[in-house]
């Protein structure tokens, strides 16, 4: 579970992509294994007797730290990034910090659910990124996923640009971090559904993954969502096509256990004695991994709404503009049974995944 930051030197809050403290001003860098912060000297820190050392990205914003014995001096994340920007094109290289910073909460949200991760050139097919500014080639870079290999535009890091989008596709929800959620989705449905019987289950929910996507895209895009939607599916993007589907829904399920998880680490609850939502406390969990679906929508149920007041306090729009219909309700289940019944993730076999083979980005 990712534990709620604070400085090692004075305590002090911190956000997870914090480089120095804006307290004590004290270097940090950031520790996957045991998701905490630690004080950095000289570019190095001492972890239980062993030698950390910053990341050679950050100088574009990375906080992590590379144990000694690594075969390169990337990170974890910024080694699952296949391509990037070439050295001297700046521009692009600013906007790839923000996006690497969505990325890293992404991949700690993994690591904490248990879900396997192999690096793109440990094993074909494995989880890598090819993060591209639309900007700097002149051309259209196309969101998406292919063989395990995840595609970004560095461009909608812009807000101005993101924010357009959003308008012209009438979406209720467009965000960097969004864009990874859902990318993996088509990723993990490759890796976590182990058999016949669950790929059965899942086109049962989701549709024959087998149609045409070509023809499913033309028909998307020329005649749009049907009328009823909102009645079967999480979003109108989801409707597209069984593989849209599945995507979308993992990408909600991430919002949502993302969301009650970091609740849960600053101690944000509901208390009935003095809430008007409900007559009983709300308390959310680090962790579901042990609970039913139906208790971790029950939280989501009304924490969200608590968290659409506050917005709206502030004049935004509802964080979490999205209805659970019954068959949602299930599609979101068949994500927790996939995701809890994974086998987890455990130190040593992370450890094992971090010295991939020394790959320079294209």
């Amino acid at each position: 579970m990712i534990s709620q930051p604070r400085c090692p030197v004075c305590r002090h809050f911190l956000y997870l992509d914090a480089l120095v403290c804006s307290n004590c001003d004290a270097e940090l860098g950031y520790h996957i294994l045991t998701r905490q912060f630690y004080a950095v000297n000289k570019g190095r820190a001492v972890i239980d007797g062993q030698n950390w050392y910053t990341c050679s990205n950050r100088g574009w914003e990375c906080n992590w730290l590379v144990w000694e014995d690594a075969p390169a001096g990337r990170c974890f994340s910024c080694r699952l990034t296949r391509t990037r920007p070439d050295p001297d094109d700046t521009i692009a290289l600013s906007k790839l910090a923000r996006t690497e910073e969505a990325k890293r909460r992404l991949l700690l949200q993994l690591g904490d659910l248990g879900v396997p991760i192999v690096p793109w050139d440990v094993q074909p097919g494995g989880l890598g990124f090819d993060l591209l500014s639309s900007i700097s080639l002149g051309r259209p870079v196309m969101i998406g996923h292919a063989n395990g290999i995840v595609t970004i535009d560095l461009a909608e890091s812009l807000d101005d640009r993101r924010e357009a989008l959003r308008i012209k596709l009438g979406e209720p929800y467009r965000t960097m971090l969004g864009h990874l959620r859902h990318e993996t989705g088509h990723y993990f449905q490759n890796v976590l559904l182990k058999d016949d019987r669950d790929w059965a289950r899942c086109r049962d929910l989701f549709g024959d993954e087998r149609a045409s996507y070509r023809d499913a895209i033309k028909r998307h895009y020329s005649m749009g969502a049907p009328d009823n939607w909102h009645e079967a599916f999480i979003s109108e993007y989801a409707t597209m096509h069984p593989w849209e589907d599945f995507a979308e829904t993992w990408a909600h399920y991430l919002h949502i256990t993302g969301t009650l998880q970091t609740a849960a680490a600053i101690g944000i609850h509901l208390d009935a004695t003095v809430t008007s939502l409900r007559d009983i406390d709300v308390v959310p969990l680090g962790s579901y991994r042990d609970e039913p679906i139906a208790q971790l929508l029950s939280d989501w149920e009304w924490m969200s709404e608590a968290f659409n007041r506050i917005n709206r306090a502030m004049g935004f729009g509802d964080l979490y503009p999205f209805t659970i219909s019954a068959p949602v309700r299930r599609k979101l289940g068949f994500m927790h049974e996939i995701v809890t019944n994974a086998p987890l993730t455990t130190e040593e076999q992370y450890r094992l995944a971090l010295p991939m083979q020394e790959a320079e980005p294209a």
